[in-house]
C-alpha cells in the first residue's frame, strides 16, 4: 500500500475521534509516526503533496517523526509548508520538531 493510501485511512480514522478520547488519539499518533517514519525520501514528497487539512493534523506529530528520520531535508520541507500555509500556524511545532534533530 502507498504511503497516501495509508495516511488517508489514519487521518480520516484520526478525524473523526472526540477529543476527549486520548487513547483514540495517542494510537493515531504512533500510526502516523510510524508511517512517516520509514523513509526520509517518501515521507517530505508526500508532505510536500498532501493537502492543507491533512498536514494540520500531521503537525501535532512533528517532532516525533523528525526525531525518528533526523533530517535537516525534512525541517526545510516543513518550513516551505509554513510559509505556503501560513494559516495553519505549524511555526511553533516545526520549531519544536527542529530542536528533536541531534546537533553533531
Amino acid at each position: 500500500m502507498k504511503i497516501e493510501d495509508k495516511m488517508d485511512v489514519i487521518l480520516n480514522k484520526r478525524k473523526k475521534l472526540n477529543i476527549n478520547d486520548g487513547f483514540g488519539i495517542q494510537k493515531s499518533w504512533e500510526e502516523i509516526i510510524e508511517v512517516l517514519s520509514k523513509s526520509e525520501e517518501e515521507t517530505i514528497i508526500y508532505l510536500e503533496n498532501c493537502r492543507k487539512e491533512d498536514l494540520y493534523w500531521i503537525s501535532e506529530v512533528f517532532e516525533d517523526i523528525a526525531e525518528n528520520i533526523q533530517s535537516n531535508e525534512l525541517i526545510r520541507c516543513l518550513r516551505k509548508l509554513d510559509e505556503k500555509y501560513p494559516e495553519l500556524e505549524m511555526k511553533n511545532d516545526i520549531d519544536i520538531a527542529e530542536s528533536y534533530l541531534e546537533k553533531f
